[in-house]
């Protein structure tokens, strides 16, 4: 638990919930809504957009509290690589990089895992 204040897990806890909380549930990017739209061919996403924001404001709480770790980052990285994968198939005119944002999502699980399970380990 002595990792939850790392810098590291700062920065991810602040990507799940800027992306949560203020693009989803407080709908600051109305652009996410609308992938969930175009992904489900939904009419009003809205209500689904805010179930999967407070589900990603939860991930941050979860990273915050160092509770299974390893699960966390195991979950975080399969779920972000099943939603780029389905954002970049069927919805990439609406990214924010297109579909340069298979790229950044990358990175951002190389974090993830290096910071789980490479980093922790040396600070052991």
């Amino acid at each position: 638990m002595i990792f939850k204040n790392n810098p590291t897990t700062h920065l991810i806890t602040t990507v799940w919930l800027i992306n949560g909380l203020f693009c989803k549930v407080l709908n600051l990017v109305p652009r996410h809504q609308e992938i969930v739209e175009t992904i489900l061919h939904l009419e009003n996403g809205r209500a689904l957009t805010i179930a999967i924001g407070l589900a990603e404001t939860g991930m941050a709480f979860w990273i915050v509290s160092g509770f299974r770790s390893r699960l966390n980052a195991i979950l975080q990285i399969v779920v972000i690589a099943i939603m780029n994968i389905l954002e970049s198939i069927y919805a990439p005119d609406l990214l924010l990089w297109g579909r340069w944002n298979g790229v950044f999502a990358f990175l951002f699980i190389l974090v993830i895992y290096a910071h789980e399970f490479h980093l922790k380990k040396r600070a052991h």
